[in-house]
């Protein structure tokens, strides 16, 4: 497994990238998809995050890995234990409830930036893990914002792109400001 260089908002060509619509992968799960999603996983831990898409290490695929394990009353450094790693290939919302759900939301491509996003309380999604066995299971809470804020990413969307044209120049800034500062 490697890290891999998550792209992010203030670079123009990160951004070009950003902003394409993700391929669906065809041919089913192989090592070689197994091999990204790990190196993703990894990347995601070490970013400090609990999604990513593949179009966020430069791999405009329909793929997202996601951790929201119990974080809370284990001991420092004792993060193995609480890992629940899910993949999630060609992954598709086949329902979502009418009744809305507010949450702050952050990104690893839009770093130190969070805002409350709206967007349906419940789904349920259809996807391939890991093994290429279909899944199908209904998400709620905080499965249900990550999924979507993932799935957005396969779609060429930042959370951004959700917030008033003000409020994403001054995040874009604001990045583009620290990336300069780093």
């Amino acid at each position: 497994m490697s890290l891999r260089r998550i792209l992010t908002v203030d670079n123009a060509a990160d951004m070009a990238v950003l902003k394409q619509i993700s391929t669906p992968v065809e041919g089913g799960v192989t090592d070689d998809l197994r091999r990204l999603m790990d190196d993703m996983l990894e990347t995601m831990y070490a970013a400090p995050g609990i999604g990513l898409a593949a179009v966020q290490v430069g791999e405009p695929k329909q793929i997202i890995v996601m951790d929201l394990g119990d974080r809370e009353g284990a001991e420092d450094g004792d993060d193995e234990g609480r890992r629940n790693p899910r993949y999630l290939i060609n992954p598709e919302i086949v329902w979502s409830s009418e009744e809305l759900a507010s949450y702050e939301e952050g990104c690893l491509s839009v770093p130190e930036i969070y805002d409350d996003v709206q967007r349906p309380a419940r789904v349920k999604i259809r996807y391939l893990n890991y093994a290429g066995e279909a899944v199908e299971e209904d998400a709620s809470g905080l499965f249900a914002v990550c999924i979507q804020h993932e799935m957005d990413h396969l779609k060429g969307v930042l959370f951004i792109d959700h917030l008033s044209r003000l409020k994403r120049e001054r995040a874009i800034k604001k990045v583009e400001k620290a990336a300069r500062a780093a």
